[in-house]
């Protein structure tokens, strides 16, 4: 039907005032898995250290009536240390954009401000959960704190070709072939965790690339239980061997090619200079701020966790032709 001659359109107007919703919608995810999960701590310098100590295996201890003993030998503790890490953002508001109406903030610089803060706790999971070792700063150097992958040597399972790390020695681990995810590495880490350690690691981080896999390792019923839980509110899965139940976690910061086995109680990120923003000098019409602080990853006890390495991510399908 033809328009009626004359009716004024909004397309001739010139008057009509703009739509714009009062709200900012972000489609980046903001969840941080990992940092999230572990303890905060204070951090005294820019070389966090701190002592591990094993008791002697169990042995079937007996000695003869009238025994005069002989002090056993007595075995240091182990000294670990990490190097703190420097993450930074930073922003410039004109003087003109801070003080327009605007949609969905009241301040530019209060915005940008919290949105930064957000991109560092990002920022601050992913770092922590990729292979890194510690680099000290120099006058050229970034410093650099060691991640998760590098201090998990003792619970295993990785190809033939890869090789563990060593955080006392500040040594990466290195990559192997990559392999077919199975049910049995899961089985055999936590059985090394139960052997080796206090068996205490309560979550299971899997990234998306093999979430799927994961998935559909076999037991149904009797492996997979959904529990309740009240902070979160929400049901969240966990999966049973027959040395733990573990909660499952996915974990999108991390590389697609590893599974940790996480006891949160042995990890901390440490503070030397907590998360702040900070007002920069002011050169012109504009307001700049920086938001940083400098922090370090404390793990305690890398028996209470695992980790499977090498392992191939699933390759999406193709779509299908219409």
């Amino acid at each position: 039907m033809a328009k009626l001659a004359n009716s004024f359109a909004t397309y001739d107007a010139v008057g009509n005032r703009e739509q714009l919703a009062d709200a900012i919608y972000r489609v980046d995810p903001e969840d941080t898995p990992f940092i999230s999960a572990i303890g905060r701590g204070k951090a005294g310098g820019v070389y966090e250290e701190w002592q591990t100590d094993d008791l002697e295996p169990a042995t079937n201890n007996k000695v003869v009536q009238g025994n005069e003993p002989v002090p056993n030998a007595v075995t240091p503790t182990d000294r670990l240390g990490n190097r703190t890490q420097i993450s930074e953002k930073t922003f410039a508001v004109t003087g003109t954009q801070e003080v327009v109406q605007k949609a969905g903030r009241q301040s530019e610089v209060t915005y940008q401000g919290m949105k930064k803060m957000v991109e560092i706790k990002r920022d601050q999971d992913f770092a922590a959960l990729q292979n890194t070792t510690a680099i000290a700063a120099a006058s050229a150097t970034a410093p650099q704190s060691r991640g998760v992958l590098g201090y998990i040597m003792t619970n295993t399972d990785h190809a033939s070709d890869g090789v563990d790390p060593n955080p006392y020695t500040n040594t990466a681990p290195v990559d192997g072939t990559l392999r077919d995810f199975t049910e049995d590495m899961v089985h055999a880490v936590s059985a090394l965790m139960y052997q080796n350690g206090d068996n205490k690691a309560n979550s299971v981080f899997i990234p998306a690339g093999l979430r799927k896999a994961f998935s559909t390792f076999a037991g149904g019923a009797n492996k997979w239980k959904d529990i309740n839980d009240s902070e979160l509110r929400t049901t969240i899965k966990v999966f049973e061997t027959d040395y733990g139940v573990f909660r499952v976690v996915n974990s999108r910061h991390q590389r697609n090619r590893e599974v940790f086995f996480i006891n949160p109680s042995t990890w901390k990120l440490l503070f030397l200079r907590p998360l702040k923003e900070i007002q920069l000098a002011k050169t012109g019409d504009n307001e700049k701020r920086m938001v940083n602080c400098e922090w370090t990853l404390q793990c305690t006890n890398e028996k209470s966790n695992g980790a499977i390495r090498d392992i191939k991510a699933a390759t999406p399908a193709a779509p299908e032709t219409p």
